[in-house]
């Protein structure tokens, strides 16, 4: 494939070949969102099963059972088996905080390798567990992987795919969590006529995407901006021309070693989230992440087949139609990877608010008018609303399900970038374990007003897209600070330069511009 290039400031192009090397390794590291999305199909599955209720929830077996009317909202409505769906996520918000230390200090690869045992122990456990405090471990350890990956891979793609098809190669990882998720909806489909292990399985094969994680980082390359970072800087060089598949490599790799050496000054990376420069990224991230998971997404992706039976499908029918959704949720992402980096992030977001939205909508308007409490769900009324869940989950696939992971990685400064992404993923945990805990309690005293719940926190996300959230496509990473905040209407106020010496961290953000210059006279000697 020929040589291209972006044009870094002064004029300096950044010779880069999209090699099969790089798409191998990032299809590679992307595994780890398989892992993620596994489990986010296959919980809602099995919950929903009559010998895994039984043995670990039997008050909800029995209330299921005693129930006749299938529209009841309330019938699923217990804590416990909330927390079985949401430890998880509970767990992988706390690892992330050791998640940033392991890579900033040893590594995006070795981190990487840590999630894949830690998902294979939480699989262990679970597919063997024999008591409810067994199964929650087995949770809690599947969390830790989940962490540790979502900690590490995003990064890793960001930093290791060029820069015109960076938005692409960093929605693998939401791709592979939307490959998870349909392949978790099938295993359900298929086990769930299996008595009495069937739910073991489903849970047992949460071992295959962690293999696929723990022996792909043992074969795939570290990141150049990760050996910079720790100093090495020849093996840095080396990769980086492995990766960019040219020798031309001095230009990017200068820049790499000037972002690192201001990175090195910073002795608090934490608490230097907190000042005033760093505020525009640091807000979007929060944001971002608050927004992806109430946006009702999850909501539907935890407990597809458990809903699905709530609004008065039969069995076969809900897990059915949840496989439906997986596949839509599978063929929509690639349509973001296809215009990620075309049409740009800000237009995907707008256009999936509005799709988001309107579904939302009928799908609450057709269960306040329509549904009846002693009547099955009619066979009409079952096909639109399949139809527009699966308009709402296409919307969410292309839009917030990937951008709210590749932003964020793309926007920090190399100095905070670790840190960074701890804070998107702790967040991102945060509000889904929110989720995963209320959502079955939410649906019971909501009834078909949770959709406009959620179609009304469309609308704030949307506004707040169209005002606040600039656009980052074909901006290189470390040239986000001068192209994309200081040109923003509202953050430029925040990224001054008076803004850039504040505190003790500050010499290096000082000697910044000082820094760049150097770089930019060193290219200039080069032409």
């Amino acid at each position: 494939m020929p040589a291209a290039g972006f044009v870094a400031p002064g004029g300096v192009e950044f010779e880069a070949r999209i090699t099969p090397y790089v798409i191998i390794t990032c299809i590679m590291a992307a595994s780890g969102g398989l892992m993620f999305g596994y489990d986010i199909g296959i919980s809602g599955g099995v919950t929903s099963m009559n010998d895994f209720l039984e043995k670990f929830f039997p008050v909800v077996y029995r209330k299921k059972n005693e129930i006749q009317d299938n529209n009841t909202y309330c019938k699923y409505d217990n804590q416990g088996l909330q927390l079985f769906t949401s430890s998880l996520y509970l767990a992988g918000l706390i690892a992330t905080f050791f998640a940033s230390y392991t890579t900033r200090v040893w590594g995006r690869k070795p981190t990487m390798l840590i999630a894949g045992i830690l998902f294979l122990i939480g699989v262990v456990l679970n597919a063997v567990a024999q008591d409810l405090a067994m199964l929650i471990i087995g949770r809690i350890m599947l969390g830790c992987g989940v962490g540790f990956a979502n900690q590490a891979v995003p990064l890793f793609l960001s930093e290791i795919a060029p820069t015109r098809i960076r938005g692409g190669l960093n929605i693998l990882f939401q791709l592979n969590i939307t490959i998870g998720i349909l392949f978790a909806n099938l295993v359900n489909y298929g086990t769930e006529k299996i008595t009495p292990w069937g739910w073991r399985l489903s849970l047992g094969l949460a071992a295959i995407p962690a293999l696929l994680l723990t022996v792909g980082s043992i074969f795939i390359v570290e990141t150049p901006n990760s050996l910079i970072e720790r100093g090495l800087l020849e093996e840095g060089r080396v990769v980086l021309r492995k990766i960019r598949g040219t020798d031309n490599v001095d230009p990017e790799f200068n820049e790499l070693v000037e972002a690192s050496r201001i990175a090195a000054s910073v002795k608090h990376p934490f608490r230097n989230l907190l000042k005033r420069r760093n505020r525009p990224q640091l807000i979007i991230t929060m944001c971002l992440q608050f927004f992806q998971q109430f946006t009702g997404i999850n909501a539907i992706m935890f407990y597809a087949p458990v809903l699905f039976q709530t609004l008065g499908f039969k069995n076969d029918a809900s897990l059915y139609s949840s496989v439906i959704t997986g596949a839509v949720n599978v063929v929509s992402t690639l349509v973001s990877i296809y215009s990620v980096d075309k049409v740009g992030r800000r237009v995907l977001l707008l256009e999936a608010g509005v799709q988001i939205f309107v579904s939302q909508v009928i799908i609450g308007i057709l269960l306040a008018t329509g549904l009846k409490e002693d009547e099955d769900i009619s066979k009409g009324m079952a096909i639109v609303i399949v139809l527009m869940v699966c308009t709402f989950v296409s919307a969410f696939a292309w839009s917030w399900g990937p951008l709210a992971w590749l932003i964020p990685s793309e926007t920090f400064p190399l100095e905070t970038r670790s840190a960074g992404q701890s804070v998107t993923v702790c967040v991102n945990l945060f509000f889904t374990f929110v989720i995963a805990q209320a959502f079955l309690s939410m649906l019971c005293h909501f009834k078909y007003g949770i959709f406009l719940f959620f179609a009304g926190l469309v609308l704030i996300m949307s506004t707040f897209v169209l005002f606040l959230l600039p656009e980052t496509k074909n901006v290189p990473i470390e040239e986000m600070t001068e192209k994309v905040w200081r040109q923003h209407w509202l953050w430029k106020k925040y990224v001054t330069d008076s803004d850039l010496i504040d505190d003790e961290d500050g010499d290096a953000y000082a000697n910044q511009e000082t820094g760049k210059d150097n770089v930019k006279a060193y290219h200039n000697s080069q032409l």
